[in-house]
């Protein structure tokens, strides 16, 4: 049996820590299995870590507070086998995972390096681009510069997810007002050339018995009038009761027929950006396609929670792999990356 570690929450703020949490509990209920798994929760907040027997707030907020001394403690004494992370914030996605390698717990996904690097859209377009992958016409600017990209042109933060700052220019007096909204999320901007839209789609890249499989693509509903780019509110929002919830799946989105011309070509576009990005286990990349059907590539989603919800596991499931497996193939490949740190008992 193998005890595994869930790295949950953040210490960023609530926002991210309820994101996590969404995911990660659908995880737990999916993937138990009392005959292969013991599964443990680390739960990290902006005041510190937690150990909570369960993903409930209550569960939560009954696990007393701990230091990180006291976590690297308490997960120690742990004895896990391994980790899966499921933090979205950018110290979550690199720091703490690089934590785990110091402490010699191998862990499922990419490491903190790739993580930084698929974050940096502008970092990751200039890589997958010398891969061989199709990248729209870009640039970065800061506070105060430019841009030299003729509108249309999309603008986002060079560095957030779930499209936020993202705004569409068609004439060159917007470029102000929406550089402006992508650099309250950082310090650069990416500005794109607007690819005329024919569809837009994800595919997912694992690693499976040392191949690296394309999965079905999935697409999501677009309107090159009302629903040009996928926009914040496309993909996550709050219930009535402030609770975070997946728009993206509220028949926004479908899976691809295996047979669509445009699959092959994606799928080769995503295998040459997880080889140029150095990713391991599992990648997921957006693209782009144009009216000529040629695919696009826009950014890199380098994590999977695992949940029913997922995107990955939703590509993996109509590709005939379930989440069961699926997590297990990846659970047990990362668990042989655990090693006795210096000085350890393990």
């Amino acid at each position: 049996m193998l005890r595994v570690l869930h790295l949950v929450g953040s210490g960023v703020d609530e926002f991210f820590c309820d994101l996590s949490r969404l995911y990660a509990a659908d995880c737990l209920a999916a993937t138990a299995d009392p005959a292969r798994y013991e599964f443990v929760v680390a739960y990290v907040t902006p005041q510190g870590w937690r150990f909570p027997a369960g993903l409930d707030p209550e569960q939560i907020a009954a696990a007393p507070l701990r230091t990180l001394p006291e976590a690297v403690a308490e997960i120690a004494r742990a004895e896990v086998d391994v980790m899966v992370p499921q933090m979205f914030c950018r110290p979550g996605m690199t720091h703490h995972r690089a934590l785990f390698e110091l402490l010699g717990i191998g862990y499922v996904g990419n490491t903190p390096e790739v993580m930084a690097l698929g974050a940096d859209k502008a970092l990751a377009r200039a890589v997958v681009a010398e891969g061989g992958v199709a990248v729209p016409a870009g640039e970065t600017v800061r506070a105060g510069q430019a841009p030299t990209v003729r509108p249309p042109a999309v603008v986002k933060p060079a560095d957030t997810d779930n499209s936020v700052g993202v705004t569409l220019v068609h004439d060159p007096d917007g470029f102000e007002v929406a550089v402006k909204a992508a650099l309250v999320h950082g310090d650069r901007a990416l500005v794109e050339e607007f690819v005329p839209l024919g569809r837009e789609v994800r595919c997912a890249v694992v690693e499976r018995d040392g191949d690296l499989v394309g999965l079905p693509l999935e697409e999501y509903r677009m309107d090159a009038v009302d629903k040009p780019v996928r926009l914040a509110d496309d993909k996550l929002a709050r219930t009535g009761d402030g609770d975070l919830r997946l728009v993206a799946k509220d028949a926004r989105s479908w899976i691809v027929d295996a047979g669509d011309p445009v699959t092959r070509p994606v799928q080769d576009a995503a295998r040459a950006a997880f080889r140029a990005l150095g990713c391991r286990d599992y990648g997921l990349f957006d693209f782009r396609i144009d009216p000529d059907g040629r695919p696009w590539f826009l950014e890199a989603g380098l994590y999977c929670s695992f949940a029913r919800t997922s995107v990955v596991v939703t590509m993996a499931e109509a590709a005939g792999i379930g989440v069961a497996d699926l997590f297990a193939d990846a659970v047990t490949r990362a668990a042989a990356r655990t090693t006795a740190p210096p000085g350890s008992d393990r």
